[in-house]
């Protein structure tokens, strides 16, 4: 599920929303109140249940060979997503939905690279909101190896000093670290 030029998305596991009106979010690092969607390059980081921890790496233009293949490994292709063992029902049997935008609408939000779009007003989808289907399926479909961890930690780690781009979305909610109680 990807939006077509000049549009982005929202995912949700709601599908009667009409309106969205701009809020701040409880976890938000920001005051002001925002509408938010992604773009194509951003989607599949959304193609999860909502409060299902995940750490994602791809490669970009600094990616040294050695980090490409000790995160992606051999064959890896140019991104990985990991979740835990202990969302991987939920993975499987969420209902997962796709609002449309006009692109117009919003703003890129995010230094010094963009990961999100934002607006400030109340906006309204194209249409109704539409199934994104079967998450396995959308991850293979666009070469995105998917893990399954027990503990999402040592994994992020390994990202977040590598020569990756990365993302670590809901990680409030992943196990504790295996060194903490």
């Amino acid at each position: 599920m990807r939006p077509q030029p000049g549009e982005v998305l929202h995912f949700s596991e709601d599908p009667t929303i009409t309106v969205f009106r701009p809020h701040v979010a409880a976890t938000a690092q920001q005051a002001e109140a925002y509408v938010w969607a992604v773009d194509d390059a951003r989607a599949p980081d959304y193609w999860f249940p909502r409060q299902c921890p995940r750490a994602l790496a791809w490669t970009v233009p600094g990616t040294s060979a050695s980090d490409r293949d000790r995160i992606l490994g051999p064959g890896g292709g140019e991104r990985v997503h990991a979740i835990e063992y202990g969302w991987m029902q939920r993975f499987l049997g969420v209902e997962l939905f796709a609002y449309r935008f006009s692109a117009a609408a919003f703003r890129p939000f995010g230094e010094p690279v963009s990961h999100a779009f934002v607006a400030t007003e109340p906006v309204e989808p194209l249409g109704p909101a539409q199934p994104v289907g079967d998450l396995l399926q959308l991850h293979r479909d666009a070469g995105i190896q998917l893990r399954v961890l027990d503990n999402l930690w040592e994994f992020w780690d390994a990202v977040i000093t590598s020569t990756l781009g990365f993302s670590g979305i809901r990680l409030r909610n992943a196990r504790a670290r295996p060194d903490q109680p």
